[in-house]
């Protein structure tokens, strides 16, 4: 078993690896593959604060992040296999006042993922899912301000809980390399993807993510 700072290392050199496959331009140049890419690096930037947060002994700042890692990644899914053109354009629009109000009027995280459904492949939406099936409710009682915010912050956090985010985190991670990978039209690149899965196994989560009931 590593120690936390031995995860934190282990997971570093897993995000720096993953990320590597966004710098690989999309076999098809769109938007809606542009609008994933932006999402897919949002979702990697969210992992770093994560280990930046937990680092530093900010456990509560960082689980909330987790939240926003997966709905980072489930917005890169929804663009590439679900969003309409005007859905699309409306966030790649130029910010203002206008275009922020348009940009705004989108389905919620679960609406996506139904949205989703028949047309993205099951091994894609299948993680997501189950994801939000364990992981949802305790993340947003992190967000806000729920019970286990509570709880957690003012009377500690188990080592456990916080190795499980991390894994969790890289799982995601895992899986962004996976989607964009098979974006680039490569075929040995999502196959590169999977064989991490079997290299980084030590700092990955079990094959469901648990959740956090206590």
């Amino acid at each position: 078993m590593m120690n936390l700072d031995s995860l934190l290392i282990r997971s570093a050199e897993y995000e720096k690896l993953m990320s590597q496959y966004l710098a690989i331009p999309p076999a098809v140049a769109s938007p809606k593959n542009h609008a994933s890419r932006i999402m897919c690096s949002v979702a990697f930037e969210h992992s770093e604060s994560i280990k930046i947060l937990l680092a530093t002994g900010n456990f509560t700042s960082a689980i909330g992040l987790l939240r926003l890692q997966f709905e980072a990644l489930v917005r890169a899914h929804w663009f590439h296999f679900s969003a309409t053109e005007i859905q699309i354009n409306k966030h790649l629009a130029d910010l203002t006042n206008e275009s922020a109000n348009r940009a705004s009027k989108i389905p919620m995280l679960t609406e996506m993922l139904e949205k989703m459904e028949g047309k993205a492949p099951e091994n894609a939406l299948l993680p997501l899912l189950e994801f939000k099936q364990y992981s949802w409710k305790p993340l947003s009682s992190y967000i806000h301000g729920g019970i286990h915010a509570i709880n957690r912050h003012s009377k500690g956090y188990p080592i456990e809980l916080i190795e499980q985010v991390l894994r969790n985190s890289n799982g995601l991670n895992g899986t962004t390399a996976y989607f964009w990978s098979q974006l680039t039209g490569q075929a040995n690149k999502p196959k590169e993807v999977m064989k991490s899965f079997n290299e980084f196994r030590d700092c990955l989560p079990s094959d469901r993510l648990k959740n956090e009931n206590n």
